[in-house]
């Protein structure tokens, strides 16, 4: 029997009893109290026993919450663990894809430096033989003029009559 009821069956016979005149107090009938008392004795007991069930099952809840939320919080450690970690490797991923970048400009700048020079030094030399060429050219022409004019011809004469030198 739940003991709230009981102690209201109480406080009614206790209502309900004679008031004493001029005084706080009222006269009871015992007969209908120890009845009520012995329940509520017989109910006190069954009533802890069953308070004490659910201060252990809300114990047990609370323990299970506690490990559920260590586990949420230990997984939320984890994560953030490996994020931290992946974003080192592509930090130092990228720091290493800069530096691969600026070597690289590096190369292609000597590189291009390089073929610079290169095509100087051969347009220089192409220069020089080209220089060459035209002076032995120019050789050929002065020595041909020379030996038209021991022939008594000027140059221009002989090309026009086709006769080779």
């Amino acid at each position: 029997m739940d003991i709230l009821h009981l102690v209201d069956r109480l406080e009614e016979i206790v209502k309900g009893s004679k008031p004493l005149p001029f005084s706080g107090l009222r006269i009871v009938d015992e007969r209908r109290i120890w009845p009520l008392l012995d329940q509520i004795r017989i109910s006190v007991p069954d009533e802890v026993r069953h308070a004490e069930r659910i201060i252990r099952e809300k114990e047990r809840t609370m323990a299970q919450a506690h490990e559920e939320a260590e586990r949420i919080v230990a997984l939320a450690r984890s994560e953030a663990a490996q994020i931290t970690a992946e974003h080192a490797i592509a930090k130092a991923a990228e720091e290493r894809a800069a530096t691969i970048r600026e070597q690289v400009e590096q190369e292609a700048e000597g590189i291009r430096e390089g073929a610079d020079e290169y095509a100087f030094d051969m347009l220089c030399q192409l220069e020089q033989e080209l220089k060459r060429a035209l002076t032995v050219i120019e050789n050929g022409i002065h020595t041909i003029q020379a030996q038209q004019r021991e022939r008594g011809k000027s140059p221009a004469e002989e090309k026009e009559s086709g006769s080779p030198p």
